[in-house]
């Protein structure tokens, strides 16, 4: 109890001086699981079979890299699953392009279900407030 309290006043006190730091990209690693969890940003989506290395390294070079942290309490808007199917069917580097966009503008934030079966509504993230203008 002590020391959540303790980290709750030094959050505060990192907000109230702008201590806040942009997360840093991670570095690339190696191809992830089938199943596992990749974002890029705001977005993420969920590593389905089939997936090249061609294809991870496309994904790497646009920023995309494997949510590593557990629990994650960020919130992401996910692709959906047939958009990954589709990605992975795509051949070139032009059609990934394309297909990517298209799974982005359609990426949703997922609602959340209590273990008591109530939804908990989705609530948006914040706006960045640009604190250098």
């Amino acid at each position: 109890m002590e020391l959540h309290f303790v980290s709750q006043v030094c959050d505060q006190v990192r907000t109230l001086f702008k201590i806040r730091r942009e997360r840093e990209l991670p570095s690339a690693g190696e191809k992830p699981p089938f199943g596992a969890k990749v974002c890029c940003g705001d977005v993420r989506m969920t590593v389905r079979a089939g997936m090249t290395d061609g294809l991870w390294g496309w994904l790497l070079s646009k920023g995309w890299r494997e949510v590593a942290i557990r629990p994650d309490r960020r919130l992401y808007k996910d692709i959906p699953t047939t958009y990954v199917t589709h990605l992975i069917d795509a051949e070139t580097n032009e059609e990934r392009t394309r297909v990517m966009a298209a799974a982005i503008s359609n990426a949703q934030y997922r609602t959340t279900i209590t273990r008591d079966g109530r939804v908990v509504p989705v609530r948006q993230p914040r706006e960045k407030v640009d604190r250098d203008a």
